[in-house]
């Protein structure tokens, strides 16, 4: 019974490979954000690696394929699942979910009060942008990740200038979007080009991610993680769980995903919802679906309820109901995801010496540490493309939010960076200062 995973990468191959006895797996796909690997990118065809991985499966005895990868992998298992009649997420889903502007107008229709204002931005790259567009605004690509280029802006000189690429960032968008393109002109051409940019009108609110499956088309929901961003900005500060939104709130989350999913023909497989909620007009608000496990937040689950994210992704992939899934001994109260950000772009970040990072396993033996150490050219491409540069993360659990907080302060200070917390959060984000995808 062994598995195909693709693009298995970061909290991907920790969480596979702790399943790995139970679902014995190959992987395939390439890492968009280490070289070499990323050279591919330059000849990927999504057909003809799904046609390649088809020919191999029998001969390699998969039966069964995932990826909680979004900007290629997510769509590649569907396509290749829908080959070889193998349990997967409908193509047509995965495309709904993924074209964002698609996908904000399948929410006008089922879902309207939990909609924003929106429009496509139907001009060329480097074209000169409409006149008579409302301000403020949020830009997103119509097709992307990791919030790439999406921010708000104020006035047409601003949107026009988020807009203008160079060479080098043409041929990077053309090449993670063009594998996208081709498929949806095949199977959801009324979605329109995807080659574009999406504005929307800024939402209110806190920032939470509903995570969930639809088995046997029934959508199951496994909890809601608390997005905390940097004071006045829009970049993630951390991820906490368990969350402190209500049950109430967290229930009409839920009924949102369930008749959004169901519009789209969501029939199997794992989902992430971004949303707002503001509770001073106890309004909920969509930012997009994820058509796949938001790996980032596998472990947090795992240390506060004993469920295994990655383990479910598994059991759904081989047609088996999640529920049926034995979970262990919950080993905190309470985990986070911390996010260490720099936000001037010429500050020499430091990245710590092995010496420091082994003192932070000592001292916190589950703690999961990831750095991202780039040269001055990479850091200028994520503050154009992220308005920041993330440097770091760091996942612990304690035993309830007070003692995670003591803990992350510690470990920050063995690493020598600053802890990714902030005592005067606001209560609601501002129109300058809403929504960015995970």
């Amino acid at each position: 019974m062994k598995t195909l995973v693709l693009f298995n990468y970061d909290w991907d191959a920790s969480g596979f490979a702790r399943n790995a006895q139970r679902y014995p797996f190959d992987a395939a796909g390439f890492d968009l954000f280490s070289f070499p690997s990323n050279v591919q990118l330059a000849w990927f065809d999504m057909t003809r690696f799904v046609d390649r991985l088809a020919a191999q499966a029998p001969r390699r005895g998969w039966q069964a394929v995932v990826s909680n990868h979004e900007q290629f992998g997510a769509l590649a298992a569907a396509l290749l699942a829908e080959r070889m009649g193998w349990p997967g997420t409908p193509v047509a889903a995965v495309l709904a979910c993924q074209h964002k502007l698609h996908a904000r107008r399948v929410l006008a229709e089922v879902c309207p009060e939990a909609n924003c204002g929106f429009v496509g931005l139907n001009t060329e790259y480097n074209e000169a942008v409409p006149m008579g567009l409302r301000y403020p605004a949020f830009v997103k690509p119509v097709k992307a990740a990791f919030s790439v280029l999406a921010r708000t802006v104020h006035n047409r000189d601003e949107l026009q200038a988020h807009t203008r690429f160079g060479a080098w960032e043409l041929w990077v968008i053309r090449h993670l979007v063009e594998p996208f393109e081709r498929v949806v002109r095949q199977r959801l051409p009324q979605a329109g080009s995807a080659h574009n940019m999406l504005l929307e009108q800024p939402l209110r609110g806190h920032q939470y991610n509903l995570d969930g499956y639809v088995f046997d088309s029934q959508v199951h929901a496994l909890g809601v993680v608390d997005a905390i961003h940097y004071p006045n900005t829009q970049a993630f500060m951390r991820f906490e769980f368990p969350s402190r939104l209500g049950a109430d709130i967290q229930a009409r989350a839920l009924d949102v995903a369930r008749r959004f999913l169901m519009a789209v023909g969501f029939t199997h497989g794992l989902f992430n919802m971004e949303f707002f909620y503001d509770a001073a007009h106890d309004t909920l608000g969509v930012i997009e679906f994820n058509p796949r496990l938001a790996s980032q937040f596998s472990d947090l689950y795992l240390r506060v309820l004993g469920l295994d994210l990655h383990a479910v992704a598994m059991a759904l992939a081989h047609r088996q109901d999640p529920a049926t899934l034995v979970r262990t001994a919950p080993s905190a109260g309470a985990a986070a995801s911390l996010v260490y950000r720099s936000f001037e772009p010429d500050a020499l970040v430091h990245q710590p010496s092995q010496a420091q990072q082994d003192a932070v396993t000592r001292q916190f033996p589950e703690a999961l540490l990831f750095c991202f150490a780039k040269t001055p050219s990479q850091v200028a491409r994520d503050f154009k493309w992220l308005g920041s540069y993330r440097y770091g993360i760091l996942h612990l659990a304690a035993l309830d939010a007070a003692h995670l907080r003591a803990d992350c302060e510690r470990a920050s200070a063995i690493l020598g960076w600053p802890a990714p917390y902030a005592d005067a959060q606001q209560d609601y984000l501002t129109a300058d200062t809403a929504q960015l995808a995970v």
